[in-house]
Order: structure tokens, then C-alpha cells, then sequence
């Protein structure tokens, strides 16, 4: 997946980075390679923060690149990046960013959205980015709602099936009665039981 998205960066950043006067050409490489790391790390810290619902709405394309307070954050901390690592002015640096950045999220988000494009799934993404997050996903398969949001709503049986997942319901099998904890009890309240 992050070989994709760099070559999603490398497709896309031609004009404002490797044609760009203000960025030394041996330094195109590693300034791609910053803003990678900047859209990994923001996205697993969004995680960490718990934001798995901005993340969904983002990548699932339910929200507008150019409107996402987490496409803001990863814009700030790429900016940020770009000067500290390479020297580059503010300017160029936002230069930069908001040329590349829009233009790489949306052909990914595209991508991973294309059901005739099997190179991408939504839970092996999101497994990628959140794994280094501190979130704690337990397992838990993100194409349950990355098919929730796919008709662009989110409905009680959507939950259902989430909170089901999520929570330790199951069903396709009938739980013991008495089966205990937090995981049980709410799988059963989101339809597990």
C-alpha cells in the first residue's frame, strides 16, 4: 500500500517538486518521501486521537479533500516537515503541499473506491495506516464499514453489523446466555445475540 501511495506522490509531484527551482534536484526523492510520511503519520495520529470516523468518511469518500479537517492536519504537518528537513520557505512549502497533497489523496481515495481496481481494499489499508497508530483494533476487519458508508449513509443496521464486529458480537452464531464482559454485552446490544 505505501508503495502505491508513493507512486501516487512521485505521478503527481512533477511540476511542484521535481521541476521546482526551490527544491534541489537531489533532494526531489526525499521530499516525496517526506510527504508520505507525513500522510502516514497523520492519518495514525488521527487514529490515536480516535478519529476512525473522519478517517472512514475521508478515504471512503464520503468527505471532500479540500474540506477535511484531517487532510488540514496533514497539510500543517507536511508543510512543517518540508522546512525543517529541506530548509524550504513557508511558502514553497505550502506551495508545494497544496498542489501535491489534494491531487495524491484523491486519486487514492479514488482508487481505493474503484471496484474494478483490486490492487486496494479498504480494511488493508486502513490495517496498514492504523497499525502503527497506538489505536487498538483488535482484529477488527474495516470492510464492514467501508461497506457501511458505501451507499453514503449510515443506518441502525449498519451499526448493527459494526457494533457487532467490534464488540464481540457474532451473528452468525448463538452465544452462550451467560457470556460475560464488556465485549459480550455489547456485541449483544449491536445485535450479536
Amino acid at each position: 500500500m505505501l508503495d502505491q501511495l508513493l507512486d501516487i506522490i512521485k505521478n503527481n509531484s512533477q511540476e511542484a517538486v521535481v521541476n521546482n527551482p526551490a527544491v534541489p534536484n537531489q533532494d526531489n526523492e526525499a521530499v516525496q518521501s517526506t510527504l508520505l510520511t507525513s500522510i502516514v503519520q497523520g492519518f495514525q495520529g488521527e487514529a490515536a486521537k480516535g478519529n476512525i470516523g473522519g478517517i472512514m468518511e475521508l478515504l471512503s469518500g464520503q468527505q471532500d479533500v479540500n474540506q477535511s479537517p484531517v487532510v488540514s492536519g496533514i497539510s500543517q504537518n507536511a508543510i512543517g516537515s518540508l522546512m525543517d528537513k529541506f530548509g524550504i520557505s513557508g511558502s514553497t512549502a505550502q506551495s508545494i503541499v497544496s498542489s501535491v497533497l489534494p491531487l495524491v489523496l484523491s486519486t487514492f481515495i479514488s482508487k481505493l473506491n474503484n471496484s474494478g481496481d483490486k490492487s486496494l481494499d479498504m480494511s488493508s489499508v486502513l490495517g496498514s495506516l492504523l497499525a502503527g497508530s497506538g489505536a487498538n483494533t483488535g482484529g477488527f476487519d474495516f470492510s464492514k464499514v467501508a461497506g457501511a458508508l458505501a451507499d453514503g449513509k449510515l443506518d441502525m443496521n449498519d451499526l448493527k453489523n459494526i457494533g457487532g464486529s467490534l464488540f464481540g458480537g457474532n451473528n452468525t452464531a448463538k452465544k452462550e446466555e451467560n457470556e460475560g464482559g464488556l465485549g459480550g454485552l455489547l456485541g449483544g446490544l449491536f445485535g450479536g445475540k
